[in-house]
């Protein structure tokens, strides 16, 4: 299938899962990330922060998890049409963005580029590990721009059924897909 044609298609179906189904299913993800990554204390993650509206995974429960245990937690912010990574605290002081997205009232850029980890919003995924986004390109420039050391990694309501058919050369496949049920590598050789 087209970008486009998953794109509405994964976006209806997130809408049509009610807020606990959504909850209680971000806490199975949360769980599955946690078993296979082991994450530690120390390291650094970058993850988005849900866009409620469009009924995203609840992240928010990974940050609490991560804060809790000392790994090192950045976010993504939009500034000047560009995305800068903000590392966050316990105290933290947050806003509603112009766009609906919770986002720290800071606009200092962290300047990481070695994570561990970058858990990246998406609408689908394949069996290959390529990714449908919101068609912004934020996070395939964010992936060219970080350590090639760092697992890019999915999280998404549903495992991949259809394949991606207009994938284009500058896009940046994910390493994995976090699901309810089972995390899926994308990693040649290594698994």
């Amino acid at each position: 299938m087209l970008k486009a044609e998953l794109r509405k298609k994964y976006m209806q179906k997130r809408k049509a899962l009610s807020s606990d189904e959504a909850f209680l299913l971000s806490g199975e993800i949360l769980e599955q990330f946690i078993r296979y990554f082991e994450p530690q204390s120390g390291q650094k993650i970058h993850i988005f922060i849900p866009i409620e509206k469009f009924n995203e995974i609840d992240t928010r429960l990974f940050i609490h998890y991560f804060l809790a245990h000392n790994i090192r937690v950045f976010v993504p912010k939009v500034v000047d049409d560009q995305l800068i990574s903000i590392e966050i605290f316990e105290d933290t002081e947050f806003e509603v963005s112009i766009w609906g997205i919770s986002e720290p009232v800071s606009n200092r850029d962290s300047g990481e580029k070695s994570f561990d980890y970058v858990i990246t919003p998406l609408l689908y995924c394949d069996r290959k590990g390529n990714r449908v986004g919101y068609g912004k390109g934020f996070y395939d420039r964010l992936f060219q721009s970080i350590s090639s050391e760092t697992k890019k990694i999915g999280v998404n309501y549903f495992d991949p059924e259809e394949y991606i058919d207009d994938v284009w050369e500058n896009d940046i496949s994910l390493d994995y897909l976090v699901t309810p049920v089972e995390v899926l590598s994308f990693l040649k050789g290594l698994e």
